[in-house]
């Protein structure tokens, strides 16, 4: 077998949300998407084409847009509020918890490009807090897919949910990982991989690097659980409790900064429920420099070398 076919191909995950939200739009007249000058970037152009009156374009004005969004709601409408994840996270936060939290409104909000997608912009353009912000907050559920399958499911249960949802959406391509048949479920976990020694939990665009660097490890002796923990709030309690006592340590990887993200909702649980050695790999409290998301992730020590190398140091640490 040749270099050429065991490279996976690789998937924008931007694609299954609009392919999935046009599908759905075609069958249910009550989804609208409401964009803040972003059509080309969320590739929403079909959409706009196929259902001109069911796009609003806000322009650059994103406080705007999720109050846009919130006013859909109150209508009867299915808004998907779809923009840059700096921006509307960061500028809008205090609409999305006001008109979106606080009043329960039925508002998808997709935060596109997220994490270090935009990597060569620099630290303005990053999106490495927008876990911490809204997972902070009531009634939303915060779900970062890790691959096309699972964003188009998780796009289907969003438009079926009655209630707020943050959905974290990078342009950096992944590989499949999930069966075409995944049906999306909030709150639970996905075990990957089983193993013995320690647990990886990751999401998005670091799910398949935790994969990769499981089987590093494989080759080294050491056994490791992958979980694919997609939803940051609610956060599946049970599969982490479970990790934490089979496999006495757990690692998580994330597009983001170590404080109030992934690893910080994990911690949360192990510290209540099994203390074991832990590590949280990410940003560490700093704005990140240019370069591709790639080289900023390996940067970071999120290559599949460097999760295994910090797996390993976690696995001898417990001897």
């Amino acid at each position: 077998m040749n270099a050429q076919t065991d490279t996976p191909k690789l998937h924008d995950c931007r694609d299954a949300f609009s392919e999935t939200l046009e599908a759905l739009a075609a069958s249910d007249a009550t989804i609208v998407a409401v964009v803040n000058d972003s059509v080309g970037s969320s590739k929403l152009g079909s959409f706009r084409d196929k259902f001109p009156e069911r796009l609003v374009n806000v322009g650059i004005a994103e406080q705007n847009m999720v109050g846009v969004g919130a006013g859909l709601a109150n209508g009867g409408m299915i808004p998907f509020v779809t923009g840059a994840a700096p921006f509307l996270t960061g500028r809008a936060l205090e609409q999305i918890k006001a008109d979106v939290a606080y009043s329960r409104t039925n508002v998808k909000l997709v935060g596109i490009s997220s994490g270090l997608a935009y990597g060569n912009l620099g630290a303005t353009h990053h999106s490495i807090e927008d876990f911490a912000w809204i997972r902070a907050l009531p009634n939303i559920v915060v779900v970062a897919p890790a691959d096309r399958i699972e964003t188009a499911a998780a796009v289907r249960w969003a438009a079926g949910y009655e209630g707020g949802v943050f959905l974290r959406l990078s342009r950096v391509g992944v590989p499949d990982l999930l069966p075409e048949d995944h049906v999306f479920q909030p709150g639970k976990a996905d075990l990957l991989r089983d193993g013995t020694d320690i647990t990886l939990i990751a999401n998005g665009v670091l799910t398949h690097r935790a994969l990769a660097a499981a089987a590093l490890l494989e080759a080294n002796g050491i056994s490791a659980r992958v979980l694919n923990m997609t939803t940051v709030r609610p956060i599946d309690v049970g599969a982490i409790t479970k990790a934490a006592k089979e496999t006495g340590a757990i690692l998580t990887c994330e597009e983001h900064t170590v404080f109030g993200g992934l690893g910080s909702a994990v911690a949360e649980v192990v510290v209540q429920t099994a203390p074991v050695p832990m590590k949280i790999l990410g940003v560490p409290g700093e704005f990140a420099p240019t370069g591709s998301a790639n080289f900023l992730l390996d940067h970071y020590g999120m290559s599949p070398d460097g999760i295994a190398e910090s797996a390993d140091a976690l696995v001898q640490s417990k001897s």
